[in-house]
């Protein structure tokens, strides 16, 4: 049902926000060098590696790592990147990683390549064998500013207690927090 669910919902929001993913992809276009999106290497179901799409926020010469991990993290974003960041948009190509199969609407987000904190403590917990989400239980309680400790127990109790109403409650307060840009760090 989960998966018929993403299927579904992913298809009707690809088309709902076709035309505002279009002018968002012409704005990041033509306010600076690069390509509109970028690919980052995601940990996905069983620790493989997958290509997970966003909108470009960040100049192209940013180092390939977690954003707070950058001493600076301001000077990399492009003109339209903390807008972007800040409203949630350049979360919206990920639609087409749920369609294809690689992310979920809900699950633990997608560890970076290089988090191999993250990756050993969620593979130790079995959470390495969920399907990676869009938004998860630690990204509503928390988001950025989590330590990885505390988010992979997040991540745990959305294991043990998974279920379509816990998903569809998940959905919920995501929405409620976008619109109120809470836990967003940059």
């Amino acid at each position: 049902m989960k998966r018929a669910f993403d299927i579904i919902m992913s298809l009707f929001f690809i088309c709902a926000f076709a035309l505002p993913m279009l002018a968002i992809a012409i704005l990041v276009k033509v306010t600076s060098k690069g390509p509109v999106l970028y690919w980052s290497d995601r940990i996905g179901t069983d620790n493989k590696i997958f290509k997970m799409p966003k909108f470009r926020t960040m100049k192209i010469n940013t180092p390939a790592v977690a954003t707070h991990l950058l001493s600076n993290p301001k000077q990399y974003l492009t003109r339209v990147g903390k807008f972007l960041r800040r409203s949630s948009l350049d979360e919206l190509p990920q639609l087409l990683s749920i369609l294809k199969g690689d992310m979920s609407f809900v699950g633990p987000r997608p560890a970076l390549f290089n988090q191999d904190d993250l990756i050993q403590l969620r593979t130790k917990k079995g959470i390495h064998k969920l399907t990676p989400g869009l938004t998860g239980w630690a990204q509503i309680n928390g988001r950025d500013e989590l330590p990885i400790p505390v988010k992979v127990e997040f991540d745990e109790y959305y294991m043990k207690h998974r279920s379509f109403l816990f998903d569809l409650k998940i959905l919920w307060l995501t929405l409620l927090k976008v619109l109120r840009k809470e836990g967003i760090t940059h």
